[in-house]
């Protein structure tokens, strides 16, 4: 079953009944409704006037729903996940624990490798040349000594927009960059979700280490699913134009929060993304148990 995305962007109530999500309204201006609590994968809150339930929110963890919390300009700030991943989750987390560095360098390197590929597969259906994207994801060793992902990425957001405008990526950046933040924190929020499923810790990252990220690992592991989010914002920006692009408004968030339902191709299936995450983190939990060497990532 595909679990749903909910956005609440105007003053809202949530509370939990019988196992249903209730939405009621302020002074009664819509009709409350419910939503069934096991149908819901991610839940963002964007009005800071919206009201949730103690109650509800234990309610929603215990069905491995991401609540992400947005500041007072709609972008995600914070996000909530369940501790229990499942029954053996102490043992997957000294497993990961007591992951070695040399698997950590060949799990780095198979992420890389992956995210520059499907970078390139983004530029290929854009008509660019991608012989050196291809070449440098082959080219990737173990815990990219090299800095090929930097290679790729210098070329990849020099290229993507320049039939539009002249790029540069960057947080506070100008436009698209509010897009490709707000993409990229609801991809997070996916992932992080995924690993916790998995009964692994999102702190301890593979590559990332900073000590001020509570969610190292969803940054490893997000990064070949970004071009995912690259694609939608290129095609917004298509089809509006960057200049519109400045304010990010309603209906572009529902063109980017369609990202969890995207189909994404794997070698024997093609799932949603928010199915394709769990399956990734399932085989990053085999590889820490030492049952398999190769993390199972999308391609683009």
């Amino acid at each position: 079953m595909i679990k749903r995305t909910l956005v609440f962007s105007n003053p809202t109530y949530l509370s939990h009944s019988n196992k249903q999500l209730l939405v009621t309204y302020p002074d009664k201006e819509k009709d409350s409704k419910t939503v069934p609590i096991e149908d819901i994968g991610v839940l963002l809150m964007e009005n800071q006037q919206i009201t949730i339930s103690h109650g509800c929110i234990s309610a929603l963890l215990e069905n491995n729903v991401a609540i992400i919390s947005c500041d007072s300009s709609h972008m995600p700030t914070g996000l909530i996940l369940p501790l229990d991943g499942g029954l053996t989750q102490s043992e997957r987390f000294r497993y990961q624990i007591e992951a070695s560095a040399p698997l950590k360098k060949q799990l780095w390197q198979q992420t890389i490798q992956q995210k520059i590929y499907n970078q390139g597969r983004v530029l290929e259906e854009l008509g660019y040349d991608v012989t050196n994207m291809f070449r440098w994801s082959r080219s990737v060793k173990s815990g990219d000594p090299d800095n090929y992902e930097g290679r790729a990425a210098a070329y990849y957001w020099q290229t993507i927009f320049s039939e539009f405008t002249s790029f540069n990526r960057g947080r506070g950046g100008e436009s698209p960059n509010n897009l490709l933040n707000y993409g990229y924190a609801i991809l997070r929020a996916a992932v992080a979700r995924a690993l916790v499923s998995s009964g692994l810790l999102p702190t301890l990252g593979i590559f990332h280490r900073n000590k001020y990220n509570a969610y190292c690992l969803a940054d490893d592991i997000m990064e070949p699913y970004r071009p995912y989010v690259d694609r939608i914002v290129y095609s917004l920006v298509q089809d509006f134009g960057v200049d519109a692009l400045r304010e990010l408004t309603t209906d572009l968030k529902v063109r980017l929060l369609q990202l969890p339902q995207l189909d994404v191709k794997f070698d024997d299936m093609t799932s949603p993304l928010l199915v394709g995450v769990s399956r990734t983190t399932a085989s990053l939990a085999r590889c820490y148990e030492g049952v398999s060497r190769k993390i199972n990532y999308p391609e683009l």
